[in-house]
């Protein structure tokens, strides 16, 4: 356990040395939320949205500064879990942090919504935005490649119908689901598919992080075979 506190405060130092990406990722779900404070339903999702792109930006750019420094560790004695997983926890902490604002914005500016049911959803958020912006930077090695398919799904995510089947294989559709149960007071059965989606999503998303660290952990490309 403290081996994976150690890489949790070694990300979180890692990060806090970017204080304008930091102010950025602050600012940015705010220009969701302005951007539709006239329709209460939309202007929460968006924000959520906007929360959830943020992170995913984050752990991206985690994911990618720590290639270099892994191997380091592994031959200091770390194991592949205490590295994703102390970074896990780290972006996590930020992203908590991030979204607490947010969610007491929504507390003073919206009436008649299910408070509870918007911290759910902005939970969610933070903890399927982490996971996925680390499997991409596992899976797509340039910072560039990355930040197009985060574009790509959070444009998907705001264009598509929520109700059409293909949009429930998009990270964030359970934002919608809850969300419509919070502010139109539905049924209990949207939150129920909100969050079976988000938690069969966080936990693929987990195991394709831990996957993608083991197996690249496991590659010596400074070793070469001579015939």
């Amino acid at each position: 356990m403290t081996k994976t506190l150690t890489v949790a405060e070694m990300a979180l130092r890692e990060v806090s040395r970017r204080r304008g990406v930091l102010a950025i990722l602050l600012v940015f779900p705010l220009a969701f939320y302005l951007s539709r404070r006239d329709h209460t339903g939309q202007s929460i999702r968006f924000v959520c949205l906007g929360v959830g792109w943020a992170m995913s930006t984050a752990a991206l750019f985690a994911g990618s500064a720590a290639r270099s420094l892994e191997p380091r560790l592994r031959l200091s004695g770390y194991r592949g879990h205490h590295l994703w997983l102390g970074r896990l926890l780290a972006l996590w902490a930020l992203g908590l942090a991030l979204a607490l604002p947010y969610f007491v914005l929504i507390r003073l500016d919206a009436q008649n919504v299910r408070y509870g049911a918007i911290a759910l959803i902005m939970l969610l958020t933070v903890a399927v935005a982490v996971p996925f912006g680390l499997a991409l930077s596992s899976a797509l090695p340039r910072e560039l490649e990355g930040m197009l398919v985060l574009l790509t799904v959070v444009g998907l995510q705001m264009m598509m119908d929520p109700a059409d089947a293909a949009s429930r294989v998009l990270p964030f559709w359970f934002s919608r689901e809850i969300g419509t149960y919070a502010v139109d007071h539905t049924d209990s059965g949207y939150l129920h598919r909100g969050l079976v989606h988000g938690l069969l999503f966080l936990a693929a998303l987990l195991a394709v992080v831990a996957l993608g660290s083991a197996v690249r952990l496991r590659r010596r490309p400074h070793l070469r075979f001579v015939p």
